[in-house]
């Protein structure tokens, strides 16, 4: 599938629970929806996005994501090459530590 014909609704739709996604700019909301793939897409939402973006602007993206799950931060880190201690949620984590960890 070519980058210029991806649309929203070729993902999976349980991503956009809170938006409507007629109304949705894959141009302006990259960043947001990085985060939606990476933290609650399927692997067919993940080709979708390496298709639309690649792995270098991806990562762009994740690494200035203050809440990406550590699951996803370690994911793309892995598949970047791009150490833990770059992404946000990972810092911002170190910072803002919590009494009980879960």
């Amino acid at each position: 599938m070519s980058k210029n014909n991806i649309s929203p609704k070729d993902f999976s739709p349980h991503l956009f629970w809170d938006v409507d996604v007629e109304r949705l700019d894959m141009e302006q909301h990259k960043k947001w929806l990085v985060k939606r793939v990476l933290d609650y897409g399927l692997m067919k939402d993940w080709r979708l996005l390496y298709d639309l973006m690649g792995v270098k602007e991806i990562s762009l993206y994740a690494t200035q994501i203050r809440d990406l799950s550590e699951k996803s931060m370690h994911f793309i880190s892995n598949i970047s090459n791009i150490p833990i201690n770059k992404f946000l949620c990972y810092t911002w984590k170190q910072s803002n530590p919590q009494h009980w960890t879960l």
